[in-house]
């Protein structure tokens, strides 16, 4: 795997993994994944530690919103990475304590065939994650939880107490259009908790920042 670079966005826990793709005439070659690398390379050994159990697709038309998600018994920390078209990651933090509860990040995630690296982004347990689509786009993500539906909970996107102030100003003014109509949501996600509401639930105690991080 050709990892080129790893950075912190403005929450430092949530980090970007870049790699390079072999390109020519006919197009592209890459390795998304490679276990010794993630398990040897000095650039990622954050995830020395780390199990990927289950993997899933997903596939987006453009305009949809997603999340914000997020799961406990067992914990779940994503990779992500857009495998074509173009979506915007949104990552919440829902860690007590910490010094960036409440406030969300953004997250621009093109891939097209004429790009010569690729990204992954990493969101570890205590965050809520969803995404929105600006095309009709395919994601893939690697999970180190099975999915657990007795333990899952989410905060709308929509809620009006979510903090966007680490947020480009040009993403929200995106996410904002996008979010004019909720068509392209389900009932679900739009009836999520609001960030007030979910810290008043006996669930939250179970992202605590001293615990997690």
């Amino acid at each position: 795997m050709k990892i080129i670079a790893v950075t912190s966005l403005a929450i430092p826990d949530v980090l970007i993994v870049k790699f390079g793709r072999f390109t020519d005439f006919r197009g592209y070659f890459t390795e998304t994944f490679r276990r010794s690398d993630y398990k040897t390379n000095p650039k990622i050994n954050f995830l020395n530690d780390i199990e990927f159990v289950q993997a899933n697709e997903s596939y987006s038309k453009k305009g949809v919103v997603r999340g914000l998600h997020f799961q406990w018994n067992p914990f779940m920390g994503k990779m992500v990475r857009t495998v074509r078209g173009h979506m915007i990651d949104l990552v919440l933090d829902i860690r007590k304590n910490s010094p960036y509860f409440g406030k969300i990040i953004a997250y621009d995630m093109p891939s097209y065939g004429d790009h010569e690296t690729g990204e992954w982004i990493w969101i570890p347990p205590g965050f809520a994650h969803g995404n929105f689509y600006l095309e009709d786009t395919v994601i893939e993500y690697f999970c180190t939880g099975e999915y657990s539906p007795g333990c899952e909970a989410g905060i709308s996107p929509l809620a009006e107490d979510i903090d966007w102030s680490l947020c480009s100003p040009e993403f929200k003014k995106i996410f904002d259009s996008e979010t004019t109509k909720t068509d392209k949501m389900t009932e679900k996600d739009i009836n999520g908790f609001s960030v007030k509401g979910w810290l008043e639930t006996t669930d939250s105690d179970q992202f605590i920042y001293d615990k997690l991080i």
